[in-house]
């Protein structure tokens, strides 16, 4: 069944404020602590996400992240930066114009830019009980973000902290979760308590939202990817279900896995058109090719006590994830070619639980947030 928004959507108006540079001091002891003003220069001939000052002139505040953890091992190394407001859940980051990077604070309300190369953050808050879940940038800077408490997409102007929301046009799509573009602009979103997949047209004039009830009670659709060929690729955590939708008619299907105890998280898909996604329930690491129907499945390093939560493909077609059962989380590598993990790399800052991870493909990087309070960057080798 599908539901249609009215077009009209609402605004809230917030007044840029010129932002003050706040020094704050943590107490985390650190492999690195960088001064104000301090640059951190990107290897030779490679590029970097954020490696210049910040400028947010649409902000609300404007803070350093003085304390970094560092941790290098054999096939990445890791850096985080620790988030000034403590115990935020700053999560979801995403790299977008100018390099710099995104994320949500979903404890603390508000959305926040990170120049990487000064550790500046700048803060845009949001109204109490928005809870942003998660977030993704347009080219042309635009800031989209889940209300997931407050059952809304929202989209920032960082230049101005303008803010239009788009209602969700069902009042059981109350948590709209995980958002992705597909090749057109528009975004593809899942709603998990709800039990929605939904797509919002992103066209200044109508900016329509259309949801999908999932067949299946109680679902729980989670991570989503969208394939070369447009279709929105759903993990139903629920369930031992993936979902597809046929984007020219808006069906979605349903897929069962092997195992009837399974719970996909997370997936992503490979240039190839497999879909690969992570049984957090019962520590497994698994492929569906779409084309053949069939599963090939990999117990992940740690066994069934691994979690393994956020999760992405590189530019290599290795997958990337992280197991959250082990303290510290690790971050672990497979390469599909030789059907093989490599490196078990512990999160620095030990990472809690890592719920999300984000590809920039010209740094060959990996982003990801963690309940530690941090944001971290994972330079693959």
């Amino acid at each position: 069944m599908s539901h249609r928004s009215d077009p009209r959507h609402g605004a809230i108006r917030r007044p840029g404020r010129a932002a003050a540079a706040l020094l704050l001091a943590l107490g985390l002891t650190a492999a690195c602590e960088p001064g104000p003003g301090t640059e951190e220069e990107p290897a030779a001939g490679e590029p970097s996400a954020g490696t210049a000052g910040l400028e947010a002139a649409g902000a609300d505040t404007v803070a350093r992240a003085d304390t970094v953890l560092e941790a290098d091992a054999e096939h990445v190394a890791i850096r985080e930066w620790k988030v000034p407001w403590a115990e935020t859940r700053p999560r979801d980051p995403y790299v977008g114009h100018g390099d710099r990077v995104w994320f949500v604070g979903q404890q603390g309300n508000y959305l926040a830019l990170l120049a990487p190369g000064t550790g500046e953050i700048a803060r845009y808050d949001l109204p109490e009980g928005t809870g942003p879940h998660n977030l993704i940038v347009a080219p042309d800077s635009t800031v989209w973000f889940a209300g997931n408490r407050d059952a809304y997409i929202g989209a920032l102007a960082p230049a101005t902290g303008e803010i239009n929301r788009h209602p969700m046009p069902n009042p059981d799509a109350v948590d709209p979760h995980t958002l992705v573009f597909d090749g057109q602009g528009d975004i593809w979103f899942t709603v998990q308590g709800g039990n929605f997949v939904g797509k919002l047209d992103t066209d200044a004039d109508s900016a329509a939202v259309a949801l999908i009830e999932v067949p299946t009670e109680n679902a729980r659709p989670y991570g989503i990817k969208v394939d070369s060929a447009g279709r929105p690729w759903i993990a139903l955590l629920g369930t031992n279900k993936l979902a597809t939708v046929d984007p020219s008619t808006m069906e979605l299907r349903e897929i069962a896995l092997p195992r009837p105890d399974a719970h996909p998280r997370r997936l992503d898909v490979l240039s190839d058109g497999t879909v690969w996604y992570v049984d957090y329930v019962q520590g497994y690491l698994g492929r569906y090719d779409p084309s053949a129907g069939d599963f090939e499945e990999w117990r992940a390093p740690s066994g069934a006590e691994s979690r393994p939560y956020g999760m992405i493909a590189d530019g290599r077609d290795r997958i990337w994830f992280v197991e959250t059962g082990p303290d510290p989380n690790l971050l672990v590598g497979f390469d599909p070619a030789a059907g093989e993990f490599f490196g078990s790399t512990p999160v620095p800052s030990g990472g809690g639980t890592v719920r999300h991870m984000h590809y920039f493909a010209p740094g060959d990087e990996i982003w990801f947030g963690a309940d530690t309070n941090t944001i971290g960057r994972v330079r693959l080798k």
